[in-house]
């Protein structure tokens, strides 16, 4: 049997942080609070900007189509694990997507499939500059989304 030496330094470090455990941990409580406050404001913004989708709508869409009355269309929030999805629904019941507002900061993307949004953030609602660009601007068929 072949005896090795014990290394004289060890090959890890023993560290206790129960001092950055309790702060941490305070500090996350302390931030919950003003976490939950920006999610239901980015709800409320993706709600205004549902309205103002439908507002357009109705203001381009006033007249009747080759003598028929024109579809109605809804905007509506469906909501997953990261983004809010903005729904478009014909009165024929079908549905597309219009965009995707992540529930955490605000930013808004354009709809890259049904279930997935592009890679480039076009707006954050929660920059106020932006969020009034957006709602006075919002087009029905997402052209605003091209223009940055």
């Amino acid at each position: 049997m072949i005896l090795r030496p014990k290394p004289s330094n060890p090959l890890y470090t023993e560290h206790s942080s129960d001092n950055d455990m309790t702060a941490s941990f305070a500090d996350f409580t302390a931030t919950q609070d003003a976490r939950n406050s920006i999610q239901l404001k980015v709800r409320e913004y993706s709600l205004m900007l549902c309205d103002a989708l439908e507002d357009n709508f109705r203001s381009r869409n006033r007249g009747a189509l080759a003598g028929r009355p024109a579809p109605e269309y809804k905007f509506t929030i469906e909501s997953g694990r990261k983004y809010h999805k903005i729904m478009m629904t014909t009165d024929g019941g079908s549905r597309s997507v219009h965009a995707f507002v992540d529930m955490k900061t605000g930013e808004l993307y354009k709809a890259a499939s049904f279930k997935a949004p592009a890679k480039n953030v076009r707006f954050n609602l929660l920059v106020i500059t932006d969020r009034e660009w957006l709602l006075e601007h919002a087009d029905w068929a997402g052209g605003y989304l091209y223009a940055r």
